[in-house]
């Protein structure tokens, strides 16, 4: 039986994010997270359905894609699958063609791990490279120290203090006080938690969320967030330091994050805060 693309409906996401948690695993390459999908359930079950697409043999999900947005396809593959040439042309034949409704013509990217022959089959139909991003990690085997400033786990009542310290991070409103329990009532955010950092003088000034992926396996950070008005001030560095540790009490293995090469000072502050950077990764990008 050959390669199927699949659109799985709502009651059928938990099996995504299953695959999702299975393909995690300390040494591989950054790739597709139970977390990022979790982050993106804040747009409702709905939408996360349509945003999602898998490939499957004899009912076998193989590869998992999520469309972060119509032209950004970010997608991973099952580690004993990644050199499987059937489902790299059919990956690559998928993507491609318009009418199979993954993506639209024109400019688009691709998030793939790096050690994944579709990735390779790509470049060699012109796919080019776009930013590089650098993804860090903390090894958590060891305790995290104290951060040294106070944290709060945010539950319902504190989601409007985390949505507005979102805002105020990234300059728009892409989780706000009515989204936070939508996204927290996903199937990823079982294994995650929302954290918000305070100063001396009571401000909320930083924010994270953090995904486990299970017990042993790597923890994601998606996002974190400095105040716009509390720069400069350790807070991000503290607010990565309690991010591993509430991995840590997660299970998790590890801590990774990523950020945009270009982003040297946010780059420096997980490195300030125990994270390793990794080689830089970049999506795959056409331009016609």
């Amino acid at each position: 039986m050959g390669i199927t693309l699949g659109r799985p409906g709502v009651d059928e996401l938990g099996e995504a994010v299953g695959a999702l948690r299975e393909w995690q695993r300390e040494g591989a390459p950054m790739q597709l997270h139970p977390g990022d999908l979790g982050w993106h359930w804040r747009f409702g079950p709905q939408a996360m359905s349509t945003s999602v697409v898998t490939w499957s043999r004899n009912d076998q999900i193989l590869a998992v894609g999520l469309l972060d947005t119509a032209t950004i396809l970010r997608l991973t593959i099952a580690p004993e699958a990644r050199q499987d040439e059937e489902l790299a042309r059919q990956l690559v034949v998928d993507v491609s063609d318009p009418q199979r409704g993954v993506l639209p013509e024109g400019p688009v990217n691709i998030e793939s791990p790096a050690d994944a022959l579709f990735r390779q089959l790509l470049a060699d139909k012109g796919w080019g490279t776009d930013e590089p991003w650098t993804p860090l990690l903390r090894d958590l085997t060891e305790p995290v120290p104290d951060p040294g400033v106070r944290i709060e786990v945010v539950g319902p009542e504190q989601a409007r203090v985390r949505a507005a310290v979102h805002a105020a991070s990234f300059g728009r409103a892409t989780l706000t006080a009515d989204s936070w329990p939508v996204m927290a009532a996903g199937l990823p955010y079982a294994d995650a938690r929302c954290l918000v950092s305070y100063d001396g003088q009571d401000n909320a000034v930083a924010a994270v969320t953090v995904w486990s992926a299970g017990p042993g396996k790597p923890g994601l950070l998606e996002p974190l967030g400095t105040h716009r008005d509390h720069r400069g001030h350790g807070h991000g560095r503290a607010m990565s330091i309690a991010a591993a540790a509430a991995l840590r009490e997660l299970g998790s293995s590890s801590a990774l994050v990523c950020t945009p090469s270009a982003n040297v000072a946010a780059v420096a502050t997980y490195a300030s805060a125990g994270y390793r950077p990794l080689p830089e990764v970049c999506d795959r990008r056409r331009d016609a």
